[in-house]
């Protein structure tokens, strides 16, 4: 069976409404929409059959149909993106191996992170969700920490365990090292990269329940499953050289734009 890639796109976020319609200028002065770079960066991806954007509003639909990406129209339940993806599948009628949620905020996603997720699943039967996690070196955790310290919500971390089944994620910086790192060396802290493969049952089920209290707290969808009981596999991927964050507030754009001009990402 076919794998689905599914972009959930939602116009009405509570911290950055119109979220994936802001523009983003990239190294060749071009400026293109959140969702289209999203779009882009999922059709670079190998062994996906399928590519959708899944949104609930008119304004989104238009924008995307305009640049040629196929639209799912969801209702305005879901509350993040996994409940979109799980609306989506439902609405095309299922039939699919694996489905992939890129998130619609994360534009420099590599394909290569993608793709490991698909062979992490089919490597492993046991699992039901596969995520991407990334060492952090020392100069990218001091970001971290310097965002904690200035009251900003930046990247996730994530801690696992024997086979990178996951045992939590967190806004906060997590594992606690108690030292300092040398920019270039490389911790035990790894930056979880909210992209996800589901099974399908998984998926479906997904929907089915309700936030549990620690998925509230920490406002991170991927921590239902755990509350569930559901396994999660962290498949650790390499930048390759490769600079990567999602945008999640309006002073994100900046740091991306200059993400994309020091790449040479047009």
């Amino acid at each position: 069976m076919p794998v689905l890639l599914v972009i959930p796109a939602r116009y009405a976020s509570t911290r950055y409404p119109g979220k994936p319609l802001a523009m983003l200028r990239g190294a060749d002065g071009e400026a293109r929409s959140l969702v289209r770079r999203s779009w882009e960066a999922a059709m670079a991806v190998a062994g996906i059959d399928r590519v959708v954007v899944a949104t609930e509003d008119e304004r989104i639909r238009a924008h995307c149909m305009g640049f040629g990406a196929e639209v799912v129209m969801t209702s305005d339940r879901p509350r993040n993106g996994t409940e979109r993806c799980a609306e989506a599948l439902e609405a095309l009628g299922g039939g699919y191996d694996l489905i992939v949620n890129l998130q619609g905020d994360a534009p420099l996603t590599p394909p290569w992170f993608v793709e490991g997720l698909v062979e992490g699943l089919r490597a492993d039967p046991a699992m039901e969700v596969a995520t991407p996690v990334l060492r952090m070196d020392g100069a990218a955790l001091s970001g971290f920490l310097e965002d904690r310290r200035m009251g900003r919500v930046g990247g996730t971390t994530a801690v696992f365990g024997a086979g990178g089944q996951a045992l939590y994620f967190s806004k906060e910086v997590i594992p606690y090292t108690g030292r300092d790192y040398a920019p270039q060396e490389a911790t035990p802290v790894f930056h979880h990269v909210g992209v996800y493969a589901y099974r399908p049952a998984a998926l479906e089920a997904y929907g089915t329940w309700e936030p549990g209290p620690i998925e509230t707290l920490e406002g991170l969808e991927q921590l239902r499953f755990l509350e569930q009981g559901r396994p999660v596999l962290c498949v650790e991927v390499q930048s390759r050289g490769r600079e990567f964050w999602e945008l999640n507030n309006p002073s994100d754009i900046a740091r991306i734009e200059g993400m994309m001009a020091s790449m040479g990402q047009k």
